[in-house]
Protein backbone atom coordinates (compact mmCIF):
# COMPACT_ATOMS: atom_id res chain seq x y z
CA UNK A 1 0.00 0.00 0.00
CA UNK A 2 2.88 2.37 0.78
CA UNK A 3 4.44 1.71 -2.64
CA UNK A 4 1.18 2.70 -4.34
CA UNK A 5 1.07 5.92 -2.32
CA UNK A 6 4.63 6.83 -3.34
CA UNK A 7 3.87 6.09 -6.99
CA UNK A 8 0.65 8.14 -6.81
CA UNK A 9 2.48 11.13 -5.30
CA UNK A 10 5.21 10.99 -7.94
CA UNK A 11 2.64 10.66 -10.73
CA UNK A 12 0.63 13.62 -9.44
CA UNK A 13 3.77 15.74 -9.20
CA UNK A 14 4.78 14.83 -12.73
CA UNK A 15 1.27 15.50 -13.99
CA UNK A 16 1.68 19.25 -13.58
CA UNK A 17 1.82 20.68 -17.13
CA UNK A 18 5.15 22.51 -16.79
CA UNK A 19 6.85 19.51 -15.19
CA UNK A 20 5.44 17.15 -17.83
CA UNK A 21 6.68 19.46 -20.58
CA UNK A 22 10.19 19.63 -19.08
CA UNK A 23 10.41 15.86 -18.57
CA UNK A 24 9.35 15.22 -22.18
CA UNK A 25 12.38 17.13 -23.48
CA UNK A 26 15.93 15.86 -23.94
CA UNK A 27 18.30 18.32 -22.28
CA UNK A 28 21.57 19.73 -23.56
CA UNK A 29 24.15 19.88 -20.77
CA UNK A 30 26.30 22.46 -22.60
CA UNK A 31 23.37 24.88 -22.70
CA UNK A 32 22.51 23.81 -19.15
CA UNK A 33 25.97 24.78 -17.93
CA UNK A 34 25.60 28.24 -19.51
CA UNK A 35 22.19 28.64 -17.83
CA UNK A 36 23.69 27.50 -14.52
CA UNK A 37 26.56 29.96 -14.78
CA UNK A 38 24.20 32.86 -15.59
CA UNK A 39 21.53 32.11 -13.01
CA UNK A 40 22.81 29.79 -10.30
CA UNK A 41 26.58 30.14 -9.94
CA UNK A 42 26.38 33.37 -7.94
CA UNK A 43 24.97 31.41 -5.00
CA UNK A 44 26.02 27.83 -5.74
CA UNK A 45 29.54 28.57 -7.05
CA UNK A 46 30.96 28.30 -10.57
CA UNK A 47 31.84 24.67 -9.91
CA UNK A 48 28.58 24.00 -7.99
CA UNK A 49 30.56 23.45 -4.79
CA UNK A 50 28.44 25.83 -2.71
CA UNK A 51 28.75 29.46 -1.70
CA UNK A 52 25.65 31.13 -0.26
CA UNK A 53 23.55 28.23 -1.56
CA UNK A 54 24.31 24.56 -0.97
CA UNK A 55 26.75 22.42 -2.90
CA UNK A 56 25.07 20.90 -5.95
CA UNK A 57 27.70 18.36 -6.90
CA UNK A 58 25.90 15.03 -7.12
CA UNK A 59 22.53 16.67 -6.46
CA UNK A 60 20.76 14.26 -8.83
CA UNK A 61 21.78 11.45 -6.46
CA UNK A 62 19.81 13.17 -3.69
CA UNK A 63 16.84 14.62 -5.57
CA UNK A 64 14.60 13.36 -8.36
CA UNK A 65 14.10 15.38 -11.53
CA UNK A 66 10.68 16.41 -10.26
CA UNK A 67 12.22 17.41 -6.93
CA UNK A 68 14.86 19.51 -8.67
CA UNK A 69 12.29 21.23 -10.87
CA UNK A 70 10.12 22.02 -7.85
CA UNK A 71 13.14 23.35 -5.96
CA UNK A 72 14.09 25.67 -8.80
CA UNK A 73 10.61 26.98 -9.57
CA UNK A 74 9.33 27.06 -5.99
CA UNK A 75 11.69 29.48 -4.33
CA UNK A 76 10.55 28.04 -1.00
CA UNK A 77 14.01 27.67 0.49
CA UNK A 78 15.29 31.16 1.31
CA UNK A 79 17.30 32.80 -0.11
CA UNK A 80 16.52 30.73 -3.25
CA UNK A 81 14.51 33.01 -5.53
CA UNK A 82 11.48 31.80 -7.42
CA UNK A 83 12.67 31.12 -10.96
CA UNK A 84 10.73 29.41 -13.75
CA UNK A 85 12.79 29.18 -16.91
CA UNK A 86 11.34 28.13 -20.24
CA UNK A 87 10.80 24.35 -20.35
CA UNK A 88 13.72 23.90 -22.80
CA UNK A 89 16.06 25.81 -20.46
CA UNK A 90 14.90 23.80 -17.44
CA UNK A 91 15.49 20.52 -19.33
CA UNK A 92 18.99 21.72 -20.24
CA UNK A 93 19.70 22.76 -16.65
CA UNK A 94 18.53 19.36 -15.37
CA UNK A 95 20.80 17.60 -17.86
CA UNK A 96 23.75 19.64 -16.62
CA UNK A 97 22.90 19.02 -12.94
CA UNK A 98 22.74 15.27 -13.61
CA UNK A 99 26.31 15.34 -14.93
CA UNK A 100 28.00 17.29 -12.15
Amino acid sequence: MVVLSVVAVRYSQASEPYIREVLALHGDSTRGEAIFRMNCAVCHGLEANGEVGPKLLGVSDRKTKVGLIKQVIGGKTPPMPQFQPEARDMADLLDYLEKI
